[in-house]
């Protein structure tokens, strides 16, 4: 079945907290539920791939400037119908920043997250059940912004509260401080 390989990475995968377990088990199962969970034409909802990209340091992250939500938040988006989440992250990352040289720092997922996106006039209200996986990339690398982007900034660790105060970006600089 095309969903295993996710439903073997969730079940692998160790929560950081009681809320981000909630998550992680509201992606399974949804995952278990839908058959098309990688499709973005399953309006309830459906998989999307994430990259928290960081510098070889560790001190930097990469954030986008997102156009529709206009929202500082990590890089990526749609699976589009392939089950490979850590293909779609990279894929969206690339995309998104222009970055060639960017690498999984591992196979494993790095974080999970549901959260609920507002309805356009071409999608109603839907919930993106977000995968997220850890990447790093030169920061001194040329970034180009995607039609997605109002900006991309490589922003240091210690002032993410300046771009962000979403609680799951602030889990993912906790997980990468221990």
């Amino acid at each position: 079945m095309h969903r295993n390989p996710l439903l073997e990475k969730l079940d692998a995968y160790t929560a950081f907290d009681q809320a981000e377990k909630r998550m992680a088990t509201m992606i399974e199962r949804f995952v278990h539920a839908h058959p098309r969970c990688f499709e973005r034409s399953l309006e309830i909802g459906h998989i999307t791939g994430s990259a928290w990209i960081v510098d070889r340091e560790r001190t930097h992250v990469l954030l986008t400037h997102h156009r529709k939500l206009d929202r500082w938040l990590q890089l990526g988006g749609h699976a589009d119908g392939d089950p490979d989440i850590l293909n779609v992250a990279w894929r969206e990352a690339r995309e998104e920043s222009g970055l060639e040289g960017i690498k999984p720092v591992s196979e494993a997922i790095y974080d999970t997250d549901v959260h609920r996106i507002p309805a356009t006039p071409k999608e109603p209200t839907h919930f993106h059940h977000d995968v997220r996986f850890l990447f790093e990339a030169d920061r001194h690398a040329p970034l180009v912004i995607s039609v997605e982007s109002k900006d991309l900034a490589w922003v240091p660790i210690a002032k993410i509260g300046d771009y962000s105060v979403d609680e799951s970006i602030i889990r993912m600089v906790y997980k990468l401080r221990r």
